[in-house]
């Protein structure tokens, strides 16, 4: 047994061996470049579409808008449309400020004092951050019902883009990032897309770079079984997309975590759209337009989906190499700082190339004039979670009316509910209304709901700890000001039901 230890060990090493690779630096910054210009161009691009084919996908019939200067007028007339990249963008911020290992609260009261909107798992970290919780607990699934969501998996491309070829690398860095405000394969959805990235610097492979990617995910868990079916199908149907999306469709799109997909056709998960990224860049195979074409028609997140594979390839093509069609009128963008940071592309393409280049000699990499020597590594698993653990059925509460004050009863041992706090005039000040929380009788908690958007809670109540048992909730309002309202819109309890 010590002998068989010894080879696994040996043979462990062996695999996570750094392996010198030389890339020139004119090609790294382009790549950089390529990276950041694509990501610009598929959000853009899938933008008129995001969550208008939900459940369907986007017929070939139905002509995608593209022309000249299309990227200016989108950042111009509905900036908070990049949401992808001013994301992105406020963690390179911090990292230009406080440096490459700017410690984790650095980037939690950057992003939780923004004054960017912000939407599921991403605003309930926010949310959490504000009421007093430190991450990673602001993205854990006991604290944040929107876990699994996309947030991560569309805001991990600067680590890869400043690893290229240093796997371990972006996920170190997206375990301490992810984690703000994702768990669970919400997580392993940004760790997928960063580690895509490392890879599309040293090779030309799509398939490759997608099948090297996953084993950044550990084997037996929902997404990483997503994706292999996504490549499994790719290979059963390889002219046909529709066909992997039909079985995608039929196995992958059940919902049971985010409270806005449960029991209607939207869908943020990060496991299904990860799936409509990965089948643009296979059935796409290197086509720029190609790929961000079908990832768009996919539907669901249609703009975030196509502006992944699109940075994913701008990466692996570089920006010299991004067809013409696809460049025209950037240039008149590039100027352009993104809205809520100071950074414009051409900032970014500034940064990202140092940064990448402080990352290379900051893991033994060296720069010998005009050659950038990188250590590259092998793609490693990251650590197994899984949220939402245990809870085998979801089911829709009966809540009477929709007003701050309400009980209602359920058999189970998790419960949701839905609502928000408003005010009943826009010139009214901003306010938090109170709302007193009793179960079973006892009192269990006291509910913040600010009318402010950027400081709202997604949701009114959560609890994912409670016995499978009859159970009664109140809902009391405690403060009843007329000029101001709070709304209960629906709610969802689970069971913990045997195999």
């Amino acid at each position: 047994m010590k002998h068989i230890a010894t080879i696994l060990l040996l043979c462990c090493s062996t695999l996570c061996k750094a392996q010198l690779r030389e890339i020139n630096m004119e090609t790294l910054q382009d790549k950089i470049r390529g990276g950041w210009a694509g990501q610009t161009i598929g959000v853009t691009y899938g933008g008129p579409y995001e969550f208008q084919y939900n459940g369907t996908f986007i017929q070939d019939y139905v002509p995608l808008v593209w022309r000249k200067g299309y990227v200016r007028e989108w950042m111009i007339n509905v900036p908070g449309l990049f949401d992808d990249l001013y994301m992105d963008l406020s963690f390179v911020e911090v990292m230009e400020k406080y440096g490459l290992d700017a410690p984790i609260d650095s980037f939690a009261h950057s992003f939780a004092r923004a004054q960017y909107p912000l939407w599921h798992a991403n605003q309930s970290a926010r949310y959490n951050i504000q009421q007093g919780l430190r991450p990673p607990a602001t993205g854990h699934w006991k604290n944040n019902p929107h876990a699994d969501d996309i947030d991560y998996q569309i805001e991990a491309d600067f680590s890869g883009l400043m690893c290229p070829g240093m796997p371990q690398i972006a996920a170190r860095i997206g375990d301490k990032i992810g984690h703000i405000m994702n768990y669970g394969d919400g997580w392993y959805g940004g760790i997928f897309v960063g580690t895509m990235y490392t890879q599309a610097f040293f090779s030309n492979d799509i398939k490759f770079i997608v099948r090297e990617s996953l084993k950044s995910i550990p084997s037996g868990t929902k997404f990483h079984q997503c994706i292999s079916d996504v490549l499994n199908w790719h290979a059963k149907y390889p002219d046909d997309w529709h066909q992997t999306w039909f079985a995608l469709q039929k196995k992958w799109t059940s919902e049971m975590s985010c409270p806005d997909g449960i029991f209607n056709a939207f869908n943020i998960d990060a496991t299904i759209n990860a799936a409509y990224v990965v089948l643009g860049l296979l059935y796409g195979n290197g086509d720029f337009g190609k790929s961000i074409e079908i990832s768009t028609r996919a539907g669901q997140d249609a703009d975030c989906n196509p502006s992944t594979v699109a940075g994913i390839l701008g990466t692996m093509l570089g920006y010299r190499n991004i067809p013409e069609y696809w460049m025209q009128g950037l240039d008149s963008a590039e100027n352009i700082a993104f809205k809520y940071t100071g950074m414009s592309l051409h900032d970014v393409y500034r940064v990202g190339l140092k940064h990448a280049l402080a990352v290379i000699q900051q893991e033994g990499g060296r720069i010998n004039g005009n050659v950038v020597e990188v250590k590259t590594q092998a793609v490693i698993p990251v650590r197994r979670e899984q949220s939402f653990e245990g809870l085998k059925s979801v089911h829709s509460l009966e809540i009477p009316g929709n007003a701050g004050n309400t009980s209602f009863s359920f058999e189970g041992a998790a419960v949701v509910v839905k609502g928000y706090a408003m005010k009943s005039r826009p010139d009214l000040p901003e306010k938090v209304l109170v709302l007193k929380l009793t179960i079973d009788d006892n009192l269990i908690d006291t509910v913040y709901m600010p009318t402010d958007q950027l400081k709202r809670s997604n949701d009114v109540y959560w609890n994912y700890d409670m016995k499978q048992q009859y159970h009664k909730i109140s809902i009391e309002r405690l403060d009843p000001d007329p000029l101001y309202q709070t709304r209960i819109t629906s709610g969802f309890y689970y069971r913990k039901e045997k195999n």
